[in-house]
């Protein structure tokens, strides 16, 4: 600040200099309002908010954590999704074979006619192997055993695999998925189960199984159910109980599913709920308020009009001092 003396002195013109001080601090504000202006960041470096700009890059992490797992959560759920559609499909397959079971148990039908029902009950089977086969997510097996090699963790009979469901090491959740051939439907377990033991000989036979070993991790290979060409009413009539049976066990897995998918819904749900608190949190910190920084704008452009006239009038300062030599 220039005392009284200092106005009488040419050589250093101290007024001009404090103007031009004045002119370059407004000029760096306005310049730094025009950035956060033209960005929409209040904090463009680590300068203009140290702390904040450390609490930001943490948020930001977080949030790009956030919407991945969210994008992992997606995808269980695709999988998930394609499941249910397999279950479906076998369901159908089920009713229609007890619809089937039921017109063959009916005693007023000739042979020729429960050889055609029979014909028709081993193509539904064919189709649940078939539906199994082709379940498959990027190139995995879903419902067939195969995929159980890629996770020896898991017990045989079942696929089971870990979704990333958060940004966090332990933000995981485990899904698990049974295998469902025809011969796991049907239950039966080391060979071929009759299903219906008065006559004689396996004539409805669910599958046959081959063990993998005590402590194989791969469910054994399951062939379809075969209708022998002998079939009775009675044997239709055991087998309703044992497609009834087979539908309890879809049921048990469709219910599991469900749950399952009712998780992961849940779990997106509290993802973009993460999501969004910690995008706003990270807004408050890093992103322009453009009616406050419009408004300082237009302050600044104001006192530079000032401090420019300001300093012309300061370097006219010199001129009235000479005044004294005249």
């Amino acid at each position: 600040m220039s005392s009284f003396g200092d106005f009488n002195r040419v050589n250093t013109n101290v007024t001009a200099l404090e103007a031009q001080l004045s002119l370059n601090k407004i000029n760096k504000q306005l310049g730094d309002s025009r950035l956060k202006l033209s960005t929409g960041f209040r904090v463009n470096k680590a300068e203009d908010d140290a702390a904040g700009f450390a609490i930001a890059s943490q948020l930001k992490s977080r949030v790009a954590g956030l919407e991945k797992a969210m994008q992992n959560v997606g995808d269980a759920k695709s999988v998930l999704n394609m499941v249910e559609g397999a279950y479906n499909a076998m369901m159908d397959n089920l009713i229609e074979m007890k619809s089937l079971a039921t017109q063959g148990a009916n005693a007023t039908l000739g042979q020729d006619e429960r050889d055609y029902i029979g014909a028709q009950i081993a193509a539904l089977a064919d189709d649940i192997n078939d539906i199994v086969n082709s379940t498959t997510y990027n190139g995995v097996n879903l419902l067939d055993g195969a995929a159980a090699a890629n996770n020896q963790a898991v017990p045989a009979g079942t696929y089971a695999f870990t979704v990333q469901s958060g940004e966090g090491t332990g933000d995981t959740t485990d899904i698990t998925i049974d295998f469902l051939q025809a011969g796991q439907l049907f239950g039966d377990v080391g060979g071929g189960q009759d299903l219906a033991p008065t006559a004689g000989n396996a004539q409805i036979n669910t599958g046959v199984a081959t063990a993998a070993g005590a402590n194989a991790t791969t469910e054994p290979t399951r062939t379809s159910i075969t209708v022998g060409a002998t079939v009775s009413a009675v044997d239709y009539n055991e087998f309703i109980g044992a497609v009834d049976g087979a539908i309890d066990v879809l049921n048990d897995d469709i219910n599991t599913l469900g749950i399952n998918q009712r998780t992961l819904s849940s779990k997106e749900l509290q993802l973009a709920q993460a999501i969004t608190t910690n995008s706003a949190a990270q807004s408050r910190i890093m992103d322009t308020d453009f009616a406050a920084e419009q408004s300082n704008a237009i302050r600044l452009q104001i006192l530079q009009q000032t401090a420019t006239a300001a300093l012309s009038q300061a370097n006219m300062g010199p001129q009235a001092v000479l005044g004294f030599l005249g």
